[in-house]
């Protein structure tokens, strides 16, 4: 009861200490809008600012729930090999409820925003004793490496900054150089984004315009600065979007002479079409997946669809796998390394139509791959029990030597 009391009393200093460790702002907060990387556009670009480009808003919303919706499951590898499915205390923070306020989807969608985004995706590892009790993300860290070479996180929130081991501390790497600490794509982007950004100022700005060029207002008479004034006062009421197909009446030999400047003289539809697939180059997420498709190529087809397959093999896949391998390194106990291990449900992203769906259920199911109860299973049928829950296999192919000989 003593051991009990003492532990319990070490769990909540834990939690106390933890308010001031950057616990997340799911309004964004000074951790996205803080800091920032200059671009030669002339645009700041950090978290906050790169979100506000739609391509850059829907890579990272892409990823992250992707990443975020798949079933994930802790296993035991058994000695025959085979494995059992462990639901314990680590299975339900991983699974289903990590803290107090997020749901499993929540917190890795979280997680793996920040890892897209910032490179580096951070939660505080909450403790009752040696017991591994909850996640909770954290948001303004900066990783340091200490003279011991180990990793130190030091955390902003509120004013206030504490500093926290890396034992305390669940760290998710994005793309790194070998440091240690993943790369943050809105830095080395920063070029590419500020200048998708400043791209969708100029638009704005002709928008706001009514999409009408500058002109010039001309008159052989020289105006008084009360004149020019009261001028800039009339332009005004014929300016915006709102007040497009208005007539303005000139008088005192004003002429008005439009430049025959716009968007499609200026390329900028080309270049917010280019900025677009610049930047997803930089989150590895194929235009077609947030919506942009290039001249001729439709939404739908064998063609999207390999391109999908891609996006998940090359883009989606290897963010599993490390997130896998740094939960077995982390997250699972040091006497069940080794025999504990986590696996994403990679089925889970693959969607047929219904007519190939049946026909790869029925191909598992003759070959002796799957039950039929599991193949309802994949249905999300109930199960029916006794013969449906049997392998069986297509039995009406010979052998060609034995054709046409009798058995003996």
């Amino acid at each position: 009861m003593i051991r009990f009391l003492k532990a319990a009393a070490r769990g909540i200093r834990q939690e106390l200490r933890s308010g001031e460790s950057g616990w997340i702002n799911l309004n964004g907060g000074d951790a996205w809008t803080g800091g920032g990387h200059s671009s030669a556009a002339g645009k700041a670009v950090n978290a906050s600012s790169a979100l506000a480009f739609s391509a850059v808003w829907d890579c990272v919303r892409k990823t992250s729930q992707v990443l975020s919706t798949l079933p994930l499951n802790l296993f035991e590898k058994d000695k025959d090999s085979s494995r059992t499915r462990v639901e314990n205390e680590l299975s339900e923070i991983l699974t289903t409820s990590p803290n107090r306020e997020q749901t499993a989807v929540e917190f890795w969608e979280a997680m793996a925003a920040q890892m897209v985004l910032k490179g580096n995706g951070y939660a505080e590892r909450l403790y009752i004793g040696n017991r591994l009790v909850g996640l909770r993300p954290l948001l303004n860290v900066q990783s340091v490496r200490t003279s011991e070479g180990s990793l130190s996180y030091r955390v902003y929130d509120r004013g206030k900054s504490s500093e926290l081991p890396d034992d305390k501390v669940f760290h998710l790497r994005g793309f790194s150089g070998g440091d240690g600490i993943g790369m943050s794509a809105i830095k080395y982007g920063a070029n590419s984004i500020g200048a998708a950004l400043a791209a969708d100022e100029t638009a704005g700005s002709f928008f706001s315009n009514s999409m009408m060029a500058s002109g010039v207002l001309s008159t052989d008479k020289v105006l008084s600065t009360e004149q020019r004034g009261q001028l800039e006062t009339i332009i005004d009421k014929f300016t915006g979007s709102r007040r497009a197909g208005k007539v303005i009446t000139l008088e005192s030999g004003l002429t008005y002479q439009q430049l025959q400047m716009n968007p499609e003289d200026a390329q900028l539809l080309e270049t917010r079409r280019f900025n677009v697939e610049d930047v997803c180059r930089w989150f590895g997420v194929p235009p077609i997946v947030i919506g942009h498709s290039s001249e001729g190529q439709t939404m739908w087809g064998s063609g999207v669809e390999a391109i999908m397959l891609s996006w998940l093999t090359t883009g989606i896949n290897p963010l599993l796998v490390k997130i896998e391998a740094r939960i077995r390194k982390d997250l699972i106990p040091v006497e069940k390394r080794g025999r504990w291990y986590v696996e994403y449900k990679r089925e889970a992203m693959l969607q047929m139509d219904s007519k190939a769906k049946g026909d790869f259920l029925l191909k598992l199911r003759m070959g002796g791959f799957i039950s039929g109860d599991e193949g309802r299973d994949k249905l999300n049928l109930p199960r029916r029990g006794g013969n449906s829950d049997e392998l069986v296999v297509q039995t009406s192919m010979g052998l060609v030597d034995l054709l046409g000989k009798e058995d003996k």
